[in-house]
């Protein structure tokens, strides 16, 4: 009987290749294996997970796997799945429920079949298996140890969830670190986003208008990757303290409506529902291109694009173009799904080492303390995030100070002054 359901078995092998070239840059994971192999920290845990299914999330996967834990998987994006990567997850014994394309009853079956297996532990990109237990199948929530969440989004739900007192078990914020969010967020989603609008579009995006909706973690990133490739770039934002941060970084900070009359390349970034939606429609400049990298695909209004426009045309993969009553043409790309993900291969392996390094530290920590733990969201311990940034220096070959008893001493007291 197969525990599985993907796109095609025999793409096994090819996936296969792409995991292995990931492995050979996720350094810190495998450091991990081999400290805590022995351990077995995760054996008879039966984990349920919800993750993009890309070659750095088949890392992790394994990783769990030399712990012993029993693995069950789907995807939390109907786009972002690798069809190679989930044949070859199947081929080597994992319960896979994922393949790119999946409509919106689909994506839940998947969900769904990874609630049936009964997980102890739930690892979330999105939140979606945590609100779909708690929604569907209440009677599974006893005796779960934990979770894990590591996408923003999924951060804002889980403490919504706290905060209206139905949150059933506790939840590591992993998306929180440090070494997840100023080095994946910034780093990974600014590199990836700029990846999937050249592979959508071919355009240049040189000289172009480029307009990043949010500055937060992941907008910071896009925005230096246009500037980077020499992009005029303007930020809107609803936070007065972020906005100031962008103008403060030199770029120019405006409303929405505003940015639409002139941008050329749209990138919402923000967590939010209808940042670009029918009034700004009418303003957009012919020919310009919206995409989104937050998590869900609610940033961009295309329900009222596809509602509004005259005609679509599909004319690139992931690129559709819709004409518009007043003659104009509008470019979508992904279906308003994170472009990063969807258009590109997501992440670099090297920064998503960290990101899941942090994961599996967070799975050691549940297990350690469970049954002690609040039904709440935890931050990570700083201690844990020097200790991920400590194993991915040494695997660069960078040596950094140490304080001297002395200095240590110094930084911990009072009585020191002006001399």
């Amino acid at each position: 009987m197969k525990n599985y359901k993907i796109k095609d078995i025999r793409l096994a092998g090819e996936g296969r290749r792409l995991i292995e070239r990931a492995e050979e840059e996720m350094p810190v994971i495998k450091m991990l294996k081999e400290k805590y192999y022995d351990s077995q920290f995760l054996k008879g845990v039966k984990i349920g997970g919800a993750i993009h299914v890309t070659k750095e999330t088949a890392v992790l996967m394994r990783a769990l796997k030399s712990f012993g834990a029993d693995v069950a998987w789907a995807g939390c994006n109907p786009l972002s799945t690798n069809d190679k990567v989930a044949a070859a997850l199947a081929d080597e014994g994992f319960k896979i429920y994922a393949w790119r394309g999946l409509n919106t009853k689909e994506y839940y079956w998947c969900i769904n079949k990874v609630i049936e297996s009964n997980p102890d532990i739930t690892m979330d990109d999105g939140c979606d298996i945590v609100v779909t237990l708690h929604n569907k199948f209440p009677e599974k929530l006893e005796g779960i140890i934990g979770g894990t969440e590591e996408t923003t989004t999924g951060v804002h739900r889980i403490k919504a969830m706290e905060g209206a007192g139905v949150l059933a078990y506790p939840v590591v914020a992993v998306n929180n670190a440090e070494t997840k969010w100023d080095f994946d967020n910034i780093y990974g989603t600014g590199q990836g986003t700029i990846d999937g609008i050249q592979r959508a579009t071919s355009t240049l995006i040189t000289g172009k208008t480029f307009v990043v909706a949010g500055y937060g973690h992941c907008g910071k990133g896009v925005a230096r990757r246009a500037r980077g490739l020499d992009a005029e770039v303007i930020v809107t934002e609803v936070d007065p303290i972020q906005a100031l941060r962008a103008r403060m970084d030199g770029y120019r900070v405006m409303p929405m409506e505003e940015a639409a009359k002139v941008g050329d390349i749209f990138v919402t970034a923000t967590g939010c529902k209808e940042v670009i939606t029918g009034k700004h429609f009418d303003y957009l400049k012919d020919g310009a291109i919206l995409s989104n990298t937050g998590h869900f695909n609610v940033e961009v209004d295309a329900d009222l694009l596809e509602k509004t426009a005259v005609s679509k045309e599909e004319v690139r993969p992931n690129m559709v173009r819709y004409k518009m009553p007043n003659g104009k043409k509008i470019y979508l790309l992904a279906e308003g799904r994170l472009v990063n993900l969807s258009a590109a291969e997501g992440h670099p392996s090297e920064v998503m080492d960290l990101s899941f390094a942090n994961q599996i530290l967070s799975l050691k920590y549940l297990v350690e303390h469970r049954g002690n733990l609040e039904k709440k969201v935890y931050e990570m311990p700083h201690e844990q995030d020097e200790f991920v940034a400590e194993m991915k220096l040494k695997a660069m070959g960078i040596h950094i100070d140490k304080l001297t008893p002395e200095q240590d001493k110094y930084l911990h007291s009072y009585s020191e002054g002006t001399h």
